[in-house]
């Protein structure tokens, strides 16, 4: 007898050894039929593995998430099958799964085009119908690359002759197609269903190096079920929409072109939604008992070899040389400068915490392949700042951060936060016992202030384990963008001392902490969470004054001239052109609110507000609309701007 332990506690017995797929069978019919793959003493393995006596299960059925990473493993070897059937001529490479689906690499000399991708895709879907059971079988590794050789897949015996030579060669079959492959998995071509598409081809170099032969990468998407997949390509079509550079070029907000990649032309209007949040942020630091400081550009490679950034950071450091030959380093972080501030005086533990903010300029050089709009540039400011404190504050103070991060995010709009702990990364500073004593510190820090996370194992920053705030924008997507780290390590590489009460001198914890992280990266959230309609409060026109008929000139004029005095950003538009023309351009322009005069209001000291996304308008006194648009800035209301006109 085989006896099989479940999830649950129970146990099953079997005349002989069953596979995952009898298991669940036995269990049930549906979920035999939703079975994926099942897992055998912790380890994702194939429904067909034999499983021996007294193993622990659990079977995994499509509606999990580690099912979704098998599904699209299955699309990617299921799209290279079909690529093979209709181009025999082309070598698959690798097909990994990636972030929302997969892509597969092949050599052809032929480009692939989109009436390709759409009869590669028909056929994927005759091979599912042909529900091909799939078949692991494990090779020689010799006669793995005397099979691929004769096939004439020299990438796939090139990978062969590079896997250690202890490592088992399992390659798995479908039909006629045969591909090498870890695995594990699904049952059958059948399994996969349709809820698939091929979304593009981009170039890609064979093992990612660009001495190496360019490849063409299909990309493409596989999901649980149809309504998945069509949820996903309606949120494509809502992320192109919400494309922060289409909508910064027809907002008038910024550009970025080749002469300085990677970094940004503020116009008028975009630098004004810059210093809007910068002097927002900075209200809430100076609240929260921060001190602004302002450090240098150019700093001398020696303090970013001592603080260990020169051997981790270098290839991503711009560096000049000086007539007499001094190696200086724009600086890629802020960090190492804030302690040089700290070491200036003599500190005492009365002194702490010290909470020293910066909006610092850095510069970091990314590939050019990397760079995106505002999300990835090479210059940027961050809302950076370190919390110098003793190990007896860094409770306190992370639970301080913490309400002002999220009281903060809030007022952004952001309310979906999630907070992922990231601990030792395997290239570190700093040994094991100190990495022990951070870990603690911030697991007791966030587990004390009862604010729930998830790990993130291994992601740490080389310095000290750290906490990642995740906000997920209003189509559902996620973006990383405050953290807080607790560092042991660069005050001491730093020699940064407190004098404590003993009279003793001590080395202060030292708390990295953001926000918002970068502000490029950040107004590129806001743009596209809110779609460009920004909430009034940051907008970088807030209302435009627009005229009927000539006639109301002047009293535009005065109306303009009231809305500035009450601080708050206007335009006039004395164009001869219709009411409609106007308020269609302003639109647009995404103008949360226009203030339209004619002969109507000129009688009686009145404005026509039209708020944006809004098909109606509503006439106010002057005192009235003005009021409340002020009181709406000041309130920094995220109120959605098609329903804002109930707010005037």
């Amino acid at each position: 007898m085989t006896t099989i332990r479940l999830p649950d506690g129970t146990v099953r017995e079997f005349e002989a050894a069953p596979d995952g797929l009898a298991v669940a069978a036995a269990i049930g019919k549906r979920l035999a039929k939703d079975a994926v793959a099942v897992r055998v003493d912790g380890e994702l393995k194939d429904l067909s593995v034999t499983l021996a006596d007294g193993a622990q299960i659990e079977i995994v059925t499509r509606d999990s998430e580690e099912a979704l990473e098998l599904l699209r493993h299955d699309a990617a070897h299921v799209l290279a099958e079909a690529v093979k059937e209709l181009y025999p001529d082309t070598q698959v490479t690798i097909g990994p799964v990636i972030d929302e689906g997969f892509y597969y690499d092949f050599a052809r000399e032929s480009p692939f085009t989109p009436e390709d991708l759409e009869r590669i895709e028909e056929r994927m879907r005759e091979i599912v119908d042909r529900d091909e059971k799939v078949e692991r079988e494990v090779w020689a590794r010799e006669a793995a690359i005397d099979f691929f050789e004769a096939q004439g897949e020299h990438y796939k015996a090139e990978i062969i002759a590079d896997l250690p030579p202890d490592e088992e060669i399992t390659l798995y079959r479908q039909g006629d197609f045969v591909d090498l492959c870890r695995g594990p998995h699904l049952p059958s071509t059948g399994r996969l269903g349709k809820a698939f598409k091929l979304m593009s081809v981009a170039g890609a170099y064979w093992r990612g190096d660009s001495r190496n032969a360019m490849l063409q990468r299909i990309y493409g998407t596989a999901w649980a079920s149809d309504k998945d997949l069509r949820k996903y390509l309606h949120r494509l079509q809502e992320a192109e929409r919400r494309d922060h550079r289409r909508l910064g070029r027809e907002m008038g907000l910024f550009h970025l072109q080749e002469e300085a990649a990677g970094s940004v032309f503020w116009h008028p209007h975009g630098w004004t939604l810059y210093r809007a949040c910068e002097s927002y942020m900075r209200e809430r630091l100076e609240q929260a008992g921060y001190v602004e400081v302002r450090t240098p550009q150019l700093v001398d490679r020696s303090l970013w070899e001592a603080s260990g950034h020169w051997e981790k950071f270098r290839e991503n450091m711009y560096v000049a040389q000086s007539g007499d030959e001094t190696v200086f380093a724009l600086k890629p972080m802020n960090c190492p400068c804030h302690v040089q501030l700290f070491r200036q005086g003599v500190k005492s533990y009365r002194d702490l915490p010290l909470r020293m903010a910066e909006f610092g300029s850095c510069h970091r050089h990314e590939p050019s392949g990397a760079l995106h709009g505002l999300m990835r540039v090479r210059a940027f400011t961050q809302d950076d700042a370190h919390i110098f404190c003793t190990e007896d504050q860094i409770d306190s103070e992370s639970k301080a951060f913490c309400d002002l991060l999220s009281s903060v995010y809030h007022d952004f709009g952001f309310d979906d936060v999630t907070i992922k702990f990231s601990d030792r990364p395997a290239v570190r500073a700093g040994s094991d016992a100190v990495w022990d004593h951070a870990e603690a510190a911030l697991r007791h820090a966030v587990e004390a202030a009862g604010i729930p996370y998830v790990m993130n194992p291994g992601d740490g920053a080389f310095y000290g384990p750290k906490l990642d705030f995740v906000l997920r924008d209003a189509i559902g997507r996620e973006w990383q963008c405050g953290t807080l780290q607790v560092d042991f390590v660069l005050p001491e590489r730093l020699d940064a001392h407190y004098i404590g009460e003993d009279g003793a001198k001590h080395r202060p914890v030292m708390l990295h902490r953001a926000i918002l992280g970068s502000f490029e990266r950040f107004i590129a959230n806001l743009i596209e969470h809110y779609a460009g309609r920004l909430p009034l409060w940051l907008a970088p026109v807030q209302l435009v004054v627009a005229t009927v008929v000539s006639d109301a000139n002047d009293y535009a004029r005065e109306v303009l001239a009231a809305a500035r005095t009450r601080g708050l950003r206007a335009e006039l538009d004395l164009r001869n052109e219709t009411i409609n023309y106007k308020v269609r351009e302003h639109s647009h322009r995404k103008v949360p609110a226009i203030l339209a005069v004619g002969p109507k209001e000129v009688a009686d000291s009145s404005v026509s507000v039209r708020r944006l996304g809004s098909k109606h308008s509503r006439t106010l006194s002057l005192d009235e609309a003005l009021d409340a648009l002020g009181d709406e800035v000041a309130r920094r209301a995220t109120t959605d701007s098609a329903n804002a006109d109930q707010a005037a």
